[in-house]
């Protein structure tokens, strides 16, 4: 493992211990080079998993960007990062599970709607207005009413 530090080649395990959500490894490391400590967490990767943009573009997912992306919809929200981490895990467990190999752009995003639905509604109505590509102030309005209108059910 390359150290961040100096980028040294060689690094040496001082701890392994399963993560907090049991999905990961979590090992501290030691340069070799010039002694400083990190960490770096491990997954188990089942497959190779390809997303499907529009136009048929593929990328490979990526859960440091599915990570980012529902962050910044509940930046300034009182949710613990915990519940954050354990959402990004269940959208990855759901995609990985699927059976598929290239998944559709637009299906994570409905797995991100759902999962926001659930933990904050402005999380949800944020995240909302990225992936709907809202365009003036009466597409927030809208989607806020039936959001409501959804909560008194």
């Amino acid at each position: 493992m390359r150290c961040p530090f100096c980028a040294h080649e060689d690094s040496q395990v001082k701890d392994s211990r399963p993560s907090e959500d049991g999905a990961s490894i979590r090992r501290r490391r030691q340069c070799e080079g010039c002694g400083a400590r990190f960490t770096t967490f491990e997954r188990v990767q089942l497959r190779e998993l390809t997303i499907v943009k529009s136009e048929n573009r593929r990328e490979p997912f990526d859960r440091a960007k599915l990570e980012r992306s529902i962050a910044i919809a509940c930046r300034k929200r009182p949710i613990e990062p915990g519940r954050i981490e354990r959402l990004v895990s269940a959208i990855q467990r759901q995609i990985e599970t699927s059976g598929e190999s290239e998944i559709p752009a637009k299906r994570v995003g409905e797995m991100v709607m759902a999962g926001l639905k659930a933990l904050d509604t402005v999380a949800y109505i944020r995240f909302a207005s990225v992936y709907k590509d809202f365009t003036e102030a009466k597409d927030f309005e809208d989607f806020a009413g039936t959001v409501a209108e959804a909560g008194r059910e």
